[in-house]
């Protein structure tokens, strides 16, 4: 399918950027764009979407391939990998010689096949993880990972520091996704932690609200704790003094208290399933940040 013409196929692009798809997080990046003095082409799939920063000065095509051939640099913000995917392949002639950054949240190895599909055809490929909401691009409290081409990366980067705080990763595609998936792991844990202690002292009548007032304070000084854990798995020596120990850390009770008060203790129960494997190895004097070796796949 091929909406252009070879006239439109051969012209000289007219805009700086060009970004695919609009929802909440591309229209914060089209509009970061405009905001900052880029010129920008726009398209949705629902047409209607381009309205807002149509009308703050971005062009609108009715098209994937002219929405392509409109810029030297494309930027594709789409559901997922399979709607990435399914775009892209409507337009992989007219990308040729083109840069295309891809935020859409993908695993690793989707990132990878990303990458390896754009050298296929001729395509500088940049994959980028963005550690914000919508609200926070165009500010310098988000972040964006970035890996892949690194020419790519230093020849955009004053453009691609419009949106946030960028940060490259290495030329291996699959990098910034792995490093945004990671920290998004240790957030949504924790909201689940907090969920499941919310729905525990829920029991007694306590409200979410009052319980967030008491864990949010609790959880941002346990958070100092992070690079001290993180010394000890770097140096791999989990006898190392002053640790809370597996066996001191046995979470037991707090799985019977959950039952007890008719609480699924999923959420701790597989926490304590951690520290029991390693316990059970003859570990347990051992320190607590010993669990990463519950997590690491053999060998």
């Amino acid at each position: 399918m091929d909406d252009v013409s070879e006239t439109d196929r051969n012209s000289t692009p007219s805009t700086d950027i060009s970004v695919l798809g609009l929802g909440a997080m591309g229209s914060a990046l089209a509009t970061a764009l405009l905001d900052a003095d880029r010129s920008v082409t726009v398209w949705n799939r629902t047409p209607g979407r381009a309205k807002d920063v149509v009308a703050r000065g971005a062009g609108a095509a009715d098209s994937i391939p002219a929405a392509v051939l409109a810029s030297p640099v494309v930027i594709a913000c789409l559901l997922d990998h399979s709607s990435v995917e399914e775009t892209l392949g409507l337009a992989a002639a007219e990308l040729r010689g083109r840069t295309l950054v891809n935020v859409t949240t993908t695993t690793p190895n989707e990132a990878r096949a990303l990458a390896a599909w754009a050298a296929e055809h001729g395509i500088d490929y940049l994959d980028g993880a963005i550690m914000a909401v919508p609200a926070m691009i165009g500010s310098r409290a988000g972040q964006i990972f970035y890996s892949g081409s690194r020419e790519a990366y230093d020849a955009l980067l004053p453009t691609l520091d419009v949106w946030a705080t960028s940060e490259f990763h290495g030329e291996d595609a699959g990098r910034a996704s792995l490093v945004d998936l990671a920290m998004l792991s240790g957030m949504y844990q924790m909201f689940t932690g907090f969920f499941h202690g919310a729905a525990m002292v829920a029991t007694m009548g306590m409200s979410a609200s009052d319980f967030a007032a008491r864990q949010a304070a609790f959880l941002a000084a346990m958070t100092e704790e992070l690079a001290g854990y993180a010394k000890v798995i770097d140096g791999g020596d989990y006898t190392v003094a002053g640790q809370q120990s597996l066996e001191f850390s046995d979470l037991s009770h707090i799985v019977r208290a959950s039952e007890e008060q008719g609480i699924d203790p999923a959420p701790i129960a597989a926490v304590q399933a951690l520290i029991s494997r390693q316990v059970d190895a003859g570990y347990g004097s051992e320190g607590l940040p010993r669990v990463v070796e519950s997590l690491r796949a053999e060998g």
